[in-house]
């Protein structure tokens, strides 16, 4: 294998995305499209598989794995914890053994869900102190569940009582693991978290959730197959999950297009009224992305599968949706500003957990569509958006890669949108802009 490489993670994202600073014109679509868009894979696997493969008692090779600022910072977090992390080609090749023993070391998460809620309980499993912190935003995204419950299951944590980042992990080797109960409405990664490491704690782990219910239900499911995949026993019931102790399997972990990634490409087809195929699309997949699907035919979208992907069409107008978007949360922002450009009103409904995210979605939202002329309402849970002339303007981003997503939507009808700070997209889709362009032909 070759040696692994450490990249500073602002160079490394810098060289992937390749993108204009702040401020980017978003292209006004100059008649309907007519394009295949090849996405790269999936976050959620990708930072999934790394975790597992961390954990293996085998050599593990990730294929055609997203390189993205969050899989970048985990595939770091997990070096910084020991785990030899290396390229070849298209994929990551991740040695057996999982972390080493250290002396002390700080982890940067960024503002990425996935590292900072998967990586804790892999960092108790390390004889080392394990600090972790990340962007000034990260500080204010629910994590008190998760420290709570791994200090229940044995580990301890100095968080000095904030419940929040920064804190350190100091780790023994080993965590007893066992029974726990922990409040998951604001992220199903809280629960994704412990189920990951499970199967290396000394009792594996039941973990009961109480509270309203959790969101994003089928990360829960992508979680629970790729660990039973990678080999651990896993049973589930009602707000119950329970992980058995044992070793997992390395070899080949295939990573799927990124399927929420495809929300704003199959848009511009509505959109444009034109046409837009992803290549690759799974006949059967845990991913949140393939409720795109049903979606796009309510708002009015001809959706077809076939040998060559899905297709999307737009034969007629952008219609309004009355939708609950609880389990598939990640898909709002796209969504929202279709339904600021739909013929009918909208009301999305159940995503209450999206002000916990990389901002305050549902507010930033509001205000930035409202900011271009448009009638969008905060309801307690989600937001109704009733159809208006929309007219140029800055659309700021708030560091949220989704929020860019969506002023791209707007731009394709709305002349003069300008996007604030664009390469913050580079979180989960770098190559942004450069598809975005060639699907437009501009």
């Amino acid at each position: 294998m070759p040696v692994a490489r450490r990249v500073p993670i602002a160079r490394a994202i810098a060289n992937l995305c390749g993108m204009p600073t702040p401020n980017w014109p978003a292209p006004v679509a100059p008649g309907p499209v007519d394009a295949t868009v090849a996405l790269p894979g999936s976050k959620s696997m990708t930072n999934r598989a790394l975790i597992l493969a961390a954990l293996a008692a085998e050599p593990t090779r990730v294929v055609r794995p997203l390189r993205s600022r969050d899989t970048l910072l985990m595939t770091q977090a997990l070096r910084d914890l020991g785990v030899r992390v290396d390229e070849e080609g298209d994929d990551w090749l991740i040695a057996p053994g999982g972390p080493r023993p250290l002396g002390s070391v700080r982890v940067d998460v960024g503002l990425a869900g996935t590292v900072m809620r998967f990586l804790p309980p892999v960092a108790a499993l390390v004889d080392g102190e394990v600090t972790v912190d990340g962007d000034p935003r990260a500080r204010e995204r629910p994590m008190r569940p998760i420290i709570d419950a791994l200090r229940a299951l044995g580990a301890e944590i100095d968080d000095a009582g904030r419940g929040s980042l920064p804190f350190t992990v100091r780790g023994r080797g080993a965590l007893a693991g066992g029974a726990v109960t922990i409040d998951a409405s604001g992220s199903s990664q809280l629960v994704s978290g412990l189920l990951l490491a499970a199967p290396r704690f000394a009792k594996g782990v039941e973990v009961r959730h109480e509270g309203p219910p959790v969101p994003s239900a089928p990360h829960l499911e992508m979680t629970v197959r790729m660990l039973r995949e990678a080999g651990a026993s896993v049973e589930t019931g009602d707000d119950v999950w329970r992980v058995a102790p044992g070793p997992l399997r390395g070899g080949e972990s295939v990573i799927e297009p990124d399927l929420s990634n495809a929300a704003q490409f199959l848009g511009a087809a509505l959109v444009t009224g034109g046409r837009v195929t992803v290549p690759g699309w799974p006949s059967d997949t845990t991913q949140p992305g393939d409720a795109l699907r049903g979606l796009l035919a309510r708002m009015g979208a001809d959706v077809s599968t076939g040998p060559e992907g899905l297709t999307v069409r737009g034969p007629g107008p952008v219609l309004g949706l009355d939708a609950d978007l609880r389990d598939v949360g990640e898909l709002t922002p796209v969504i929202a500003a279709l339904a600021a450009l739909a013929t009918t009103p909208s009301r999305l409904t159940g995503i209450a957990h999206l002000r916990g995210h990389e901002t305050d979605r549902l507010a930033a939202l509001a205000r930035e569509i409202n900011a271009l002329g448009g009638d969008v309402r905060e309801l307690p849970d989600g937001l109704e958006i009733r159809p208006r002339p929309l007219h140029g303007g800055l659309f700021r981003t708030y560091d949220d890669h989704r929020m860019v997503m969506a002023a791209a939507v707007l731009g394709l009808a709305v002349e003069g949108v300008e996007i604030e700070d664009v390469a913050t997209v580079g979180k989960t889709l770098p190559d942004f802009t450069g598809l975005w362009t060639r699907m437009l032909g501009v």
